[in-house]
């Protein structure tokens, strides 16, 4: 928790308008990784936050569009309601098949 803060701090005292976030919570405890959504949910004001992630409750918790990519190319975009329960989607990263 301690570094992604600062790094995110740093980040923030060159008051970017966009900041991309590779898996802000990789390898974070649970007790962690919500005080990281909380920190980037305060400081996503007045800016875009493009973010790698895959922690599916961030996920869910903190995007308004998801982009699914598949080889390079978009699979689904979308809100996360109707992007995880696309077909396509479910095949390439569940295993379910459509």
């Amino acid at each position: 928790m301690v570094a992604s803060a600062l790094e995110i701090a740093t980040t923030l005292a060159l008051d970017p308008e966009l900041m991309l976030l590779d898996e802000p919570t990789q390898g974070m405890g649970h007790e962690d990784v919500g005080r990281v959504v909380d920190l980037i949910r305060k400081v996503s004001a007045n800016r875009t936050i493009l973010m790698v992630e895959h922690n599916l409750s961030v996920v869910e918790t903190l995007c308004d569009t998801l982009t699914v990519l598949q080889r390079g190319s978009v699979l689904a975009e979308g809100n996360y309601a109707t992007v995880s329960k696309d077909p396509r989607v479910l095949e390439a990263y569940v295993g379910v098949e459509a």
